[in-house]
């Protein structure tokens, strides 16, 4: 297997120092919040250049909803690294009993970006957590969204590459309200067959529904936040926020911007093209 990579570095700036810089004044506690897992080190990082599928640094960009999980999943199996999806820490808060749960759920529920301080704060928490369980490599999943949290996480440690899913807007709104989740297994399907003509020359997409097993029909349920006004206003946010942070990684030579051209079917075997990933590997990935 072919992978593109870089050698990582490492500054002696430590995560903790980076981020009281950018959020003095914040209520989160430092020492404990936002603890510096140890392999961010500068020492254990250069020992991890040996291991190279499981030594990537990637970052996964896209709009809500355009798939950044799905296949940044597919690829964390494919490498052997781990996905770290800042929008499954939220949720997984949002489902606690901790200090934050409270003050999300009138965000998320209002369709508004989550702060860069809470968003950070739960990042450490995982990656700290990842460092107990032997981890090392990884792939993020929707940080950083801003220019704030890029430049922290250039401070930390350096990213080899960062994908920038794309997909047409009609596709995505159509794909954005017919997500829905079993309540009991806590997987993800959607209702939505998108059959989009091409015009203008704008290429036309078609999107198959991910149809639910029959034991978990019963029990899907919709997010609170994937309502047409919640989720075109948070589009809306996130492309405001969105080009700076692109442009950040696109002048580090770093960015590679895909268009989704399908659902999975068609976009997986392209996608994996795009990141000069050998052909035969394919099949064992999309296992």
């Amino acid at each position: 297997m072919a992978v593109l990579l870089r050698n990582p570095k490492i500054s002696i700036k430590s995560f903790s120092s980076c981020i009281s810089r950018n959020f003095s004044g914040t209520t989160l506690n430092s020492e404990i919040d936002l603890k510096v897992p140890s392999f961010l080190s500068q020492n254990s990082l250069l020992r991890r250049q040996e291991t190279k599928e499981g030594n990537v640094q990637w970052v996964f960009l896209g709009c809500p909803g355009v798939g950044k999980g799905t296949y940044a999943s597919r690829l964390s199996i494919f490498l052997g690294v781990p996905h770290i999806a800042t929008g499954d820490l939220v949720r997984e808060e949002l489902n606690s009993s901790g200090p934050l749960a409270s003050q999300l759920k009138e965000i998320v529920n209002q369709g508004k970006l989550v702060s860069d301080e809470i968003i950070i704060s739960l990042l450490s928490k995982r990656l700290e957590a990842g460092e107990a369980k032997g981890e090392s490599g990884f792939i993020l999943d929707g940080f950083p969204r801003t220019i704030s949290q890029a430049e922290i996480l250039e401070g930390v440690t350096d990213i080899d590459l960062v994908v920038n899913l794309k997909l047409q807007k009609e596709a995505l709104l159509a794909k954005c309200l017919g997500r829905r989740i079993c309540i009991e297994c806590g997987r993800n399907y959607n209702v939505a067959c998108i059959d989009i003509k091409g015009e203008n020359g704008n290429p036309g997409i078609y999107m198959d529904p991910l149809p639910a097993p029959p034991q978990c029909v019963p029990k899907l349920i919709q997010r609170a936040d994937d309502t047409e006004e919640v989720v075109k206003e948070r589009l809306r946010i996130y492309d405001e926020m969105s080009q700076p942070v692109e442009e950040f990684y696109r002048s580090r030579g770093k960015l590679l911007e895909f268009d989704l051209p399908g659902g999975i079917p068609e976009s997986w075997p392209k996608l994996l093209e795009a990141l000069n990933l050998d052909h035969e590997d394919k099949c064992s990935a999309v296992a």
